[in-house]
């Protein structure tokens, strides 16, 4: 089906071409790792990146001194190796790093900016978006959610530890499915408010306490859209840091086709033909509607029913 519709060469999944070693064993070494030659740390401010400029194109890592002489560093983790080098991000103040533009060497952007416009290798990415993930974790987990003391940090940023009750808090990721409902040579997408114009996506939620994925899935498509699904086949995941989530992919077996919106979810959803969805994945469409871009998992989604190449519909 692939060549029916010239969708071209497949695209790279963002955030999911994993290189680095997370070299979970070296995380109580940090001294020795801060020291070992090539030691490198990515900068990170809020939601943005800070990137140096090095002729057209730009380098994301940065000497540990070097950051920590752009301004004061509120935290470090480690986050492994890269070819037995090691690897780190640092949290500065947001002013800090948009302070550094003045000098025309650096450029400060957001993490989803970067992979849409290529800015950095494919390789960066997943590490980029594991330091934005972590360093957004402790800025909200700065307190004992137990004693409500303020925390220390310990095993190079992956844990926190409260010296009065003796609680110990470590990262979580929130599981949302994303999903594709289909219905012969037809599948379901829809539209929230803050889309761009003419975008439309596959529906998607958190899964609940006690919930599997499949369960999730027939959920929040029957909560959004009122379709009720039969099978659901598992596609693929991407961690997702906005702001720390793994995107679970699925196609469902659509059992019914009368559409319900919840319009406190969604302002729109509509069943779109395998053509359709060819021409939207391409910019292609006659009405201007497209799907999110490559980066997201939604596009990929979509794409491999489109090749026929999902397990259901």
């Amino acid at each position: 089906m692939t060549d029916r519709f010239n969708l071209g060469p497949p695209p790279l999944l963002a955030y999911a071409d994993v290189t680095i070693d997370r070299a979970a064993h070296r995380r109580n070494d940090i001294a020795a790792l801060e020291n070992a030659s090539g030691a490198a740390a990515y900068c990170v401010a809020g939601e943005s990146v800070v990137l140096r400029k090095v002729g057209d194109t730009f380098d994301p890592l940065f000497r540990l001194d070097e950051v920590r002489s752009f301004g004061p560093v509120h935290e470090q983790v480690f986050l492994g190796l890269a070819a037995g080098v090691p690897r780190f991000a640092l949290s500065l103040d947001p002013a800090a790093a948009e302070s550094l533009k003045a000098h025309g060497r650096h450029y400060v952007i957001d993490l989803r900016s970067i992979a849409v416009q290529g800015l950095l290798p494919p390789d960066q990415l997943p590490p980029l978006a594991e330091g934005k993930a972590m360093l957004l974790w402790h800025a909200k987990h700065s307190f004992c959610a137990n004693c409500g003391t303020r925390t220390k940090v310990s095993d190079g940023g992956w844990k926190r530890e409260c010296e009065n009750c003796k609680t110990q808090h470590f990262p979580r990721t929130d599981p949302v499915v994303i999903m594709l409902a289909i219905d012969g040579d037809r599948c379901l997408m829809g539209r929230q408010a803050r889309f761009g114009t003419g975008m439309w996506s596959c529906l998607a939620g958190f899964v609940e306490p006690g919930e599997t994925i499949e369960a999730a899935v027939r959920r929040e498509t029957l909560e959004e859209a009122g379709i009720i699904c039969g099978d659901v086949s598992y596609y693929a995941t991407q961690p997702w840091p906005f702001p720390m989530s793994l995107m679970i992919g699925c196609h469902a077996r659509a059992l019914t086709t009368d559409i319900k919106v919840d319009t406190t979810e969604l302002e729109d959803a509509r069943w779109f033909s395998r053509e359709d969805a060819a021409a939207m994945l391409t910019r292609r469409h006659a009405e201007g509607f497209s799907t999110p871009p490559r980066v997201a998992i939604a596009h990929h989604i979509i794409r491999a029913w489109v090749e026929g190449k999902a397990d259901v519909g």
